[in-house]
């Protein structure tokens, strides 16, 4: 293994804004990595998996009161459930550890996500994902905070990226998926959860316990340094709020698209699959946009919320269902820059000691936004009068945040200081 480079000096505005870099290599870190990147998977498949069926799924319930509400709720609730529960996952994860809890809650994860093939009620089908959420809330704040954990700097900022991208992939291969198994009727995508039962005994076999000094990006800290240090609830809080509303941005083509369709006269759930596989694929081009040019996220914002408004544009004057799907596409585009955007803002303000906490704060308020999506488009198709309509203000406010945050980029003071790498075998 090759000898540390020595850091050079660092002024105290230095040190917080340019930690010092350890890159990990080798094949334990592979295994590491895929499994991460697994595990960040699931609860995007809890997002998009029966996306396809929820018209079928209507109709099943067609005689249900509420069902307008309940179907597209069924979809996002484990939304809700996530995003209540992930702060206080956090505070677990930074009390009792990651690995566990990740264990642990991959199982409950395939015996909730699975509820569905067995129950006849919509109300308790409802229930049932709402709990997939409280496994999702643990699954993603673990596997967040463990990349956090075992990788600094640009790698992390890369590795971030690059969950996106997975999650993106395994997104498109899961509307594919549902699409194609929905075509056996709307229950048959919910055996698809099951698939968590074979990451557990992965996890718990290859997985090791972080420690600090693995990623150890922070600046050495006495143990008073430690307890004095303030959580950093301001600059935190100003990202989770940004958050929520880019989640909004995010999720309502992919919630929404197979409604749309639907109304163009798209009924086979093959065609609604592929076409929001296609748009979801773009979120993949997004993030490795991202990944590869190494501009700041504070400067890709402005650019992300520009992309998902012209998108939401298109949508919204869209003739036929060609057009419609590029306007998809051009929205995610957008939110695939900046969904790896947010979470690399966010990460950057957390030492270890916070980790668990802020990743579940900001794991939270993600979520909080793609719960209220649906709720959000409801509440604006019943103001505007058609959903196509929705999208066109949807589209002004990502305009209106675009320019907000061009601005803000504009007076912000540029100036990072090159971070010492090391090398390190994982």
């Amino acid at each position: 293994m090759p000898a540390p480079l020595p850091p050079p000096p660092l002024s105290s505005d230095a040190v917080a804004d340019a930690p010092s870099e350890q890159i990990v290599s080798g094949p334990g870190h592979r295994l590491r990595l895929t499994l991460l990147m697994a595990g960040a998977c699931l609860p995007i498949l809890g997002a998009v998996l029966i996306a396809p069926v929820l018209p079928k799924m209507h109709d099943h319930f067609a005689q249900v009161a509420g069902v307008d509400a309940l179907v597209p709720m069924a979809l996002t609730i484990p939304a809700l459930s996530l995003a209540l529960l992930a702060p206080f996952a956090g505070v677990v994860v930074d009390r009792l550890g990651r690995k566990r809890l990740l264990i642990v809650s991959t199982v409950v994860y395939a015996m909730f996500g699975t509820a569905p093939l067995w129950l006849n009620s919509l109300g308790a089908i409802v229930a049932s994902r709402a709990l997939v959420g409280v496994a999702e809330a643990a699954i993603m704040t673990c596997s967040t905070t463990l990349i956090g954990d075992y990788y600094t700097g640009r790698q992390r900022d890369r590795y971030l990226a690059m969950q996106t991208m997975c999650a993106s992939i395994s997104a498109t291969a899961f509307f594919i998926l549902g699409g194609a198994i929905g075509s056996a009727g709307w229950r048959a995508p919910f055996w698809a959860y099951a698939v968590s039962l074979l990451l557990a005994p992965a996890v718990a076999a290859f997985l090791p316990q972080p420690r600090q000094e693995d990623g150890a990006d922070e600046v050495p800290a006495t143990a008073s340094d430690t307890a004095d240090r303030p959580f950093p609830w301001r600059p935190l809080f100003g990202t989770c709020a940004l958050t929520v509303f880019g989640a909004l941005l995010f999720y309502t083509v992919q919630v929404e698209m197979s409604f749309l369709l639907d109304d163009m006269g798209v009924t086979d759930t093959g065609v609604i699959g592929l076409a929001s596989a296609g748009s979801s694929a773009a979120i993949v081009a997004g993030a490795l946009l991202f990944a590869k040019t190494g501009r700041t996220p504070q400067s890709w914002l402005p650019s992300a919320f520009g992309l998902c408004a012209v998108g939401f544009a298109v949508v919204w004057l869209a003739a036929n269902p060609l057009v419609l799907t590029l306007g998809a596409v051009i929205n995610c585009l957008g939110g695939g820059i900046m969904l790896p955007s947010l979470l690399t803002l966010a990460m950057s303000r957390l030492h270890f000691a916070d980790r668990g906490r802020g990743t579940g704060l900001w794991t939270g308020s993600f979520f909080l936004g793609q719960f209220l999506c649906p709720l959000v488009v409801l509440a604006l198709t019943s103001a505007v009068g058609s959903t196509a309509n929705s999208m066109g203000v949807l589209a002004l406010s990502g305009a209106v945040a675009s320019v907000a945050l061009g601005l803000a980029a504009r007076r912000r003071r540029a100036g990072a200081v090159p971070a010492p790498v090391q090398q390190i075998a994982g």
